[in-house]
């Protein structure tokens, strides 16, 4: 049975009024290479600083072997961090720089006195015991050899390993990495996945990756933590995550993917693109699902033989196999194939039940707290909309100074009132004019779902607007948000409903 190292219990990190993790949950096995993969901002940095100590929870325990340690700062945990920026000294050699923080450091030992009783004190490591240490390092990242060398003198991938040598040369229990390759070129990374896995298995203790490269992520890792907003979105084996992902996200950033929406006709069925295809995953009938297909599960055929037909409209080599661009009506699928076709093709698809993972649609409306203003409009979502207040009371009118009259005639004012309000994705619009939108914001998110995109727009004030549009839109856009006032559906809140 494998031992908890690392547990996370209800972990949640603020920063002012910024959530940066929420409520976290997990834990790590001793010895295991784990990996918190995600974009910019998901929380996975603040998670590792919080292991590391370098952050202290605004919530929740973190747990060491079992032993609470929340508050013990970072010199008291059996735990060493490689940064990104190495943090090397440039004045020193290869063998100072490693043996830096024995020299300054003492190491306990435990001696006995004539009438057997223990005692403890500390001393500094001698010469030969320092050396001893520093060789060890240096054989585990195969820098042999190098002991003289200046930092300046090595290249990225050798200062690295200096780096890596430098944490674990004190023999912590768990080494925490922090995008430890992103200054390196594509080739370098590529090689030091490789060493990095190698040296995880001739040191045998824990590993604590972080990365926003999934292939870094799929490569070394015996299980992977996907981040999104400060959330954990899945964790799973580095096959369950990219075969199984758990919903749209997952999906979309791990790999490449075929995102289509679709609706389930029968037990084990579910219709896309125009077409019911057999599938593994059992939904209710006739709800609405995500439908995903990797564009290597893409069986190509003759026309005649296949479940979809298409048009080849690109074609793309790609060293190992062929990327090519196929539409199917109004949805576009990517296939990836070591056989080629041209552009013009018509070509048939067929796809096997295993290969469509269905997911439970994330967003199928959005829902805000609102409440309503004097002018009878509604604020929500950041924003100010005219909206149709006479909905709350059905059968109700506004008079003419604006109080709502319901049908029995009772006049009732409505400002402050609190409502719930929802609108549909396909309802929302945005566009570049910002100055007289109702609320303004930034794309964080772009999911094709192969005949339009969904967007996530996010305000100032961290409200999210998701929406379905059929243009193309770039993330960290800048855009104004608009609904019609007959698109917005409101309700009262209980509590209202009780005044």
């Amino acid at each position: 049975m494998s031992e908890k190292i690392i547990e996370f219990i209800g972990v949640s990190k603020t920063y002012g009024k910024t959530l940066a993790v929420e409520n976290v949950n997990f834990y790590v096995n001793k010895g295991e290479f784990i990996t918190f993969l995600g974009p910019s901002g998901c929380g996975k940095t603040t998670t590792l600083r919080m292991i590391a100590g370098f952050e202290m929870p605004s919530e929740g325990q973190i747990l060491l072997g079992g032993r609470d340690i929340t508050a013990l700062p970072p010199h008291k945990r059996p735990i060493n961090t490689v940064f990104q920026r190495y943090a090397l000294f440039p004045h020193l050699d290869v063998y100072d720089n490693i043996a830096y923080g024995h020299k300054l450091k003492k190491a306990r030992v435990v001696l006995e006195d004539e009438d057997g009783n223990r005692i403890e004190r500390f001393e500094k490591l001698t010469r030969d015991e320092i050396a001893e240490k520093v060789q060890n390092a240096l054989k585990i990242v195969d820098l042999e050899g190098f002991e003289d060398r200046n930092i300046s003198t090595l290249s990225g991938g050798q200062q690295q390993r200096v780096a890596i040598a430098r944490a674990i040369v004190n023999e912590p229990e768990i080494l925490l990495l922090d995008e430890p390759l992103g200054a390196l070129d594509l080739k370098m990374r590529k090689e030091m996945q490789l060493e990095l896995k190698e040296m995880h298995r001739k040191l045998g203790i824990t590993f604590i990756y972080v990365t926003h490269d999934q292939e870094e992520a799929l490569t070394m890792s015996d299980t992977v933590i996907v981040m999104k907003d400060g959330n954990i979105q899945q964790i799973g084996t580095p096959m369950d995550v990219y075969n199984e992902p758990k919903n749209v996200f997952v999906a979309d950033f791990i790999g490449e993917s075929n995102i289509l929406s679709g609706l389930m006709t029968d037990k084990f069925k579910v219709k896309f693109a125009g077409q019911t295809f057999d599938c593994v995953d059992d939904f209710a009938k006739n709800e609405y699902v995500d439908v995903v297909v990797r564009p290597e599960d893409i069986i190509m055929t003759d026309a005649v033989g296949g479940q979809l037909v298409g048009s080849v409209t690109s074609s793309i080599f790609k060293g190992m196999h062929y990327e090519m661009t196929v539409m199917v009506g109004k949805n576009e699928f990517t296939v990836q194939s070591t056989e080629e076709r041209k552009a013009g093709e018509t070509i048939g698809l067929n796809i096997a039940p295993d290969a469509i993972h269905i997911m439970a649609k994330e967003f199928t409306v959005n829902k805000f707290d609102g409440y309503v203003t004097k002018k009878n409009t509604v604020v929500f979502g950041d924003g100010e909309y005219e909206a149709d207040v006479t909905q709350l009371y059905p059968g109700s009118t506004l008079d003419e100074e604006g109080y709502l009259v319901t049908k029995n005639g009772e006049k009732i004012d409505l400002t402050d009132v609190d409502v719930s309000v929802e609108v549909s994705l396909k309802d929302v619009d945005i566009d570049d004019s910002i100055e007289e939108a109702n609320a303004v914001g930034s794309i964080i998110s772009i999911i094709y779902k192969g005949d339009h995109y969904q967007v996530i727009v996010r305000t100032e004030n961290e409200e999210d607007y998701v929406l379905d549009t059929e243009y193309l839109w770039n993330e960290n856009d800048t855009v104004g948000v608009r609904i019609p006032s007959d698109k917005i559906r409101l309700t009262l809140k209980p509590e209202a409903q009780q005044k």
